[in-house]
């Protein structure tokens, strides 16, 4: 469907079939990003892998990144970040059992938690309180994020640009690119004077660390102080907020669904046992069932539309785009389209437990979750560890059900949207200890 959104030519894509169509013919004309007001003030001219348009040095960075930041070894080798961080959350819940039938606002704790683990992974620190000059990272994550969501006219309506002015929501996002930049200065400042000091009292090198490691050994990647910002910017934006949305909707569903729940609890007590004191990384890869309830947490509630722009003038199944076009790639539609799913409309994670190897593989071609092409998201694998590890815990360690006897039919799954797609009323329950 092509439309106009104000002065702005626009593409929308809805059909899994023009998607193939762009990633296979046409995928780096369509790997632009368009220069939005609320990236371009936080990016402040700086390139960038993730939100800037599509160049050599966005190709390079997300390779420096796929390779070096978030491989499959990296995702392992924060395992101990994961393992540390969700028996925190669970030592809380547990604390929390005492008084019987206390609700628990697992919204707000599932986005301490995403922001908990990628700042120590990140910067080796939580940084969530006041350390000198420092702002709290999971106060500048949420502030950012609620920021770059919001409406600036400029965008749709670029003569009606001064009402951003006038809303204060360009002053705002000034304010909190101030304090991002003094965030990641003080950050990266405080990483190389230890290793200044002595490169052998870093015991584990986080991601900060890695890129000043290899902006030190010369790497044709120009890592600027600024171009290392942004990356570490793209981290937390993709990192925190969205990976949060997933933790969310997915245990919202569970207490939705009880059949759903009782079958992934009974999955996940009879892979661990009776006589762990903790779940392992290895228990997580024999979880099936509880990697088919993500897949469909995914596709049910996926992210926001994908944004693309195209970078020159590209006939498409016998239409001229021109040059320019803002193109929406309808995630929502192809996820529910019924000639690719069976009832779309119902939460089922056995359509990937039923299935054929062929049509699992299939089916994992057809989540876009994680965006599509060569503009796909790199830290994929790194918020599966991340989520599955979580919720394998929850449901481990306690049964759950929704405050004062609701039922699961009755529980508010209205969406807003943000910089990902969030639960519209925070999410609460009540937990009960299970004793293995």
């Amino acid at each position: 469907m092509f439309l106009r959104l104000g002065q702005v030519p626009t593409l929308v894509v809805s059909s899994l079939e023009l998607v193939k169509e762009i990633t296979k013919n046409h995928d780096i004309i369509f790997a632009d990003r368009p220069t939005v007001t609320g990236v371009g003030i936080v990016l402040n001219g700086s390139p960038d892998m993730a939100l800037g348009p599509y160049s050599d040095y966005s190709r390079d960075a997300k390779k420096l990144c796929v390779l070096q930041l978030l491989s499959q070894n990296r995702v392992q080798q924060f395992h101990f970040i994961r393992e540390e961080e969700v028996a925190k959350i669970v030592e809380e819940i547990r604390l929390s059992t005492v008084n019987i039938g206390a609700p628990i606002n697992l919204s707000d704790m599932f986005t301490s938690l995403a922001h908990n683990i990628l700042s120590r992974s990140a910067f080796g620190s939580l940084y969530e309180n006041q350390n000198g000059n420092y702002k709290s990272f999971g106060e500048l994550a949420r502030k950012t994020t609620n920021l770059l969501s919001t409406f600036f006219f400029k965008d749709l309506f670029p003569y009606l640009g001064w009402i951003d002015h006038l809303t204060g929501s360009i002053r705002n996002l000034k304010m909190v690119t101030e304090e991002l930049n003094e965030f990641f200065d003080g950050v990266i400042k405080e990483r190389e004077a230890l290793m200044n000091d002595n490169e052998k009292a870093i015991d584990k090198k986080y991601l900060v660390d890695i890129l000043l490691y290899l902006r030190n050994e010369g790497l044709k990647l120009d890592l600027s102080k600024d171009n290392l910002k942004a990356i570490l910017l793209d981290m937390f934006l993709g990192g925190s907020d969205t990976t949060a949305a997933i933790m969310e909707w997915m245990m919202a569903e569970l207490v939705k669904n009880p059949r759903i729940m009782k079958k992934a609890q009974e999955e996940i007590r009879r892979v661990v046992g009776k006589t762990k004191s903790k779940i392992t990384e290895s228990d997580i890869n024999q979880m099936e069932y509880l990697k088919c309830v993500m897949k469909e947490t995914v596709r049910f509630h996926g992210s926001a539309a994908i944004l693309r722009q195209t970078s020159a003038n590209v006939k498409l199944k016998g239409y001229d785009i021109p040059a320019k076009t803002r193109v929406i790639i309808n995630t929502w539609a192809i996820h529910m389209d019924p000639t690719l799913w069976d009832r779309p409309e119902e939460f089922l994670p056995e359509r990937f437990l039923n299935s054929s190897d062929d049509s699992k593989e299939e089916h994992k071609k057809l989540l876009f979750s994680f965006g599509t092409g060569r503009r796909v998201c790199p830290g994929m694998a790194y918020a599966y560890a991340e989520i599955e590890y979580a919720i394998a815990n929850l449901l481990y360690w306690f049964d759950w059900k929704l405050p004062n006897g609701a039922r699961g039919e009755d529980l508010d799954m209205s969406e807003i949207c943000t910089f990902a797609i969030r639960k519209k009323t925070p999410l609460w329950v009540v937990a009960h200890s299970y004793s293995p």
